[in-house]
């Protein structure tokens, strides 16, 4: 596999600095997204119980992560529950594993304008390069993540994801083969 290529890319960004399940709404309503927001009137902390809430299996949560790969911003969106492979982000990118760093809260809240826990896979203050896990994510899916506030989940479909982000695919989970 031959290294990926840093790309910026100018899907679903936004120019707000610090952004909450409104802005999003607003992004997409404006955009015309077909998506929603979810508000289940229950914490939704852990992906059980997200998934309880909202009466979904646990694999349809998805988490949005920020990570640095060699001080570059990328955003890497996983089923929940499934635990990422540092070492297959660092070889899709062509680099070591030492250098790839989870973004600490305040890192990820600065480049993308939402507070970890409710951070949404799309609407950030920063175009970030966004790859979902094809072990993981599938097309055909409805999929919920973080919706912009601790009360607010975002639902979409993956293509809708795939399309909004101008995500691409990758292998990033352990057991993804």
């Amino acid at each position: 596999m031959s290294p990926l290529d840093f790309r910026r890319y100018t899907c679903a960004m936004t120019t707000v600095s610090t952004l909450t399940d409104k802005d999003l709404a607003a992004l997409i309503d404006r955009r015309s997204i077909p998506a929603k927001l979810i508000y289940p009137g229950v914490p939704t902390r852990t992906v059980p119980a997200a998934a309880d809430a909202l009466g979904v299996e646990t694999y349809q949560i998805i988490k949005s992560l920020v990570f640095l790969v060699d001080t570059e911003p990328v955003l890497v969106v996983a089923a929940g529950e499934e635990r990422l492979s540092y070492r297959r982000l660092a070889d899709a990118f062509g680099t070591s594993r030492r250098r790839v760093q989870l973004a600490g809260a305040d890192q990820a809240l600065e480049l993308t304008g939402f507070v970890v826990g409710s951070m949404p896979p799309f609407g950030h203050v920063q175009n970030l390069p966004t790859y979902l896990d094809r072990t993981s994510v599938h097309p055909g899916m409805v999929v919920y993540g973080g919706g912009g506030s601790v009360d607010a989940m975002l639902e979409l479909s993956v293509e809708t994801l795939l399309e909004v982000t101008c995500g691409r695919w990758l292998r990033l989970t352990e057991r993804g083969k």
